[in-house]
């Protein structure tokens, strides 16, 4: 989802000088696509192709597939209006878009909930789209498949609404199987917490949440005025994008930071007084000036080049590029290789979501000209200039045979059959692999176990590592305990970090046992 405040041009008064020493950016090896007016600029062997655009959809958000390919869109009225008057117009919609004919192409809108709050963020889940609209997240549910959302739940209530409106973006779902989401602004919200503390705070928060509902956990606390997407790292380690991570000054603002659990933020702000911390602010990963980030993707196939397998993509609203980020760790904490994906040369192409298509193909989203709330002096409101769905693919990649495993009987697949999908090269499969294997309950654990202690695969493991997580069962909860002795360093950081979400004592012992031969990177998540 896009940024608040800063969306606009007028604050791009950092030179590119600045901005390619800040985040040490490499150029691109290039190959120029001359598509609707513009000349995009990609790496050599890839191009670009428009997917989607007007009338299907005019000024798109946000979006996220479901299991059958079916891209959900936010879809902009045009409306600048400030939050309280966006609540009472509810002009936005939500479109379903298809490729009826499979050629990679978008042929067919359905208006799947329309007179919408300002939508801010798409998250399909098990059947129901989530969406951010402030004050509120909603849970839409077509129930009779015919394209429309007839069932409209709210399933969090933030309680506030800024003339912003950036109180809430997201949700996003984690490898844990919950719902992550990030709260901005500075008004005062009040929650009961997973560990049964409640929380009062004004602060820039990222909050997680089972699907089924209940209290929140506080990922992380800040002061930063508005934070946005949210993704993880294999291990489990979470990446978000921001505005005004610090005051500006010497071309720093914006940027992406690594949420460590329970880290205290900048920028340095009274809504922090009343948080304990232990030392200074933590800082930033990736400093980007005034960039106005947004949408994030971390990839998770390797069909644009094994180099690019896992890597992290984030939208530059004002620099009208997607940035590419390689994500290493030094000393327990992540760092960032930083350079260019994509690069427009229109000042109208506004780049607000990032993400991978099962193929392996990545789709980036532009909105157009429309959005300039908190932005009185910006004179670039034209929401005349539409937006579009472009697709970026390597030549002569992304041939997945069924890439999302529809023709897969889901029901009929024993665990043991559900843990060697773990390791299918189709990431949309894996996936819904380790979330069959987490519905099961205790039934998968004897298959995730022998699994664990059998399986030569690295990324295998790691995949069941994220099952047993995802399984609500004491037997689960107990399995991954074993992990704590595994060979590979990534595969004990899940889980780690599952064992940390999950507020697991039971395994203080196992951890004390191996805590010598941890890495500094696994010795951080196990203090």
């Amino acid at each position: 989802m896009f940024n608040r405040s800063a969306y606009c041009s007028f604050v791009y008064t950092t030179t590119w000088a600045v901005w390619t020493l800040l985040i040490s950016g490499i150029p691109i090896q290039a190959a120029e696509v001359e598509l609707d007016g513009q000349i995009f600029t990609v790496a050599d062997g890839m191009t670009v192709e428009r997917v989607a655009g007007p009338p299907l959809v005019n000024r798109p958000i946000h979006a996220d597939f479901d299991e059958q390919g079916r891209l959900y869109v936010l879809d902009s009225s045009g409306s600048s209006a400030r939050g309280p008057e966006q609540l009472k117009e509810k002009s936005h919609r939500i479109v379903q878009l298809t490729d009826t004919d499979n050629d990679g192409v978008f042929d067919k809108s359905t208006v799947f909930a329309d007179r919408f709050m300002l939508p801010e963020g798409a998250c399909w889940h098990d059947g129901s789209l989530y969406v951010a609209a402030p004050p509120e997240i909603w849970k839409l549910t077509d129930e009779d498949e015919d394209g429309i959302a007839e069932k409209r739940e709210v399933w969090f209530d933030g309680t506030t609404l800024t003339g912003c409106a950036n109180d809430l973006h997201g949700p996003y779902l984690g490898p844990d199987g919950f719902l992550y989401w990030a709260k901005g602004a500075f008004a005062e919200q009040s929650h009961d917490l997973l560990n049964g503390d409640t929380l009062t705070t004004r602060a820039a928060h990222l909050f997680r949440r089972h699907p089924s509902g209940g209290p929140i956990g506080n990922v992380m606390t800040g002061g930063m005025d508005n934070p946005v997407e949210i993704v993880f790292t294999p291990g489990g380690e979470r990446i978000f994008t921001t505005t005004f991570l610090e005051h500006p000054q010497e071309g720093k603002r914006d940027g992406l930071i690594h949420a460590i659990y329970g880290g205290v933020y900048g920028k340095d702000h009274g809504v922090l007084v009343d948080h304990p911390r232990t030392g200074e602010l933590m800082p930033a990963l990736v400093h980007q000036g005034a960039s106005a980030p947004c949408g994030l993707a971390r990839l998770e196939s390797s069909q644009l080049g094994t180099d690019y397998s896992t890597n992290v993509l984030s939208c530059s609203f004002n620099k009208h590029r997607v940035f590419r980020h390689k994500i290493g760790n030094q000393g327990g904490m992540l760092t960032s290789e930083n350079s260019e994906f994509l690069v427009s040369d229109s000042p109208d192409f506004h780049p607000t979501d990032v993400f991978e298509d099962a193929d392996g193909s990545v789709l980036v989203i532009n909105t157009g000209g429309w959005y300039k709330i908190c932005c009185p002096t910006s004179q670039f409101y034209r929401p005349e200039v539409l937006g579009a769905i472009y697709r970026v693919r390597k030549i002569g990649s992304h041939h997945e045979n069924d890439a999302r495993g529809k023709t897969i009987d889901w029901g009929q697949k024993s665990p043991a059959e559900l843990v060697s999908l773990l390791a299918d090269k189709r990431f949309a499969v894996r996936n819904r692999a380790r979330k069959r294997l987490g519905e099961l309950g205790a039934i998968s654990v004897p298959a995730l176990k022998d699994g664990l202690s059998k399986l030569k695969n690295d990324q295998q493991r790691l995949q069941v590592v994220w099952a047993m997580c995802q399984n609500s069962s004491a037997a689960a909860r107990q399995a991954i305990h074993l992990a704590l002795d595994d060979s590979n360093e990534t595969v004990v950081h899940a889980a780690l970090h599952s064992i940390s979400l999950m507020f697991d004592k039971t395994a203080a012992e196992a951890i004390r046992q191996h805590f010598a031969s941890f890495s500094a990177y696994n010795r951080r998540i196990a203090a």
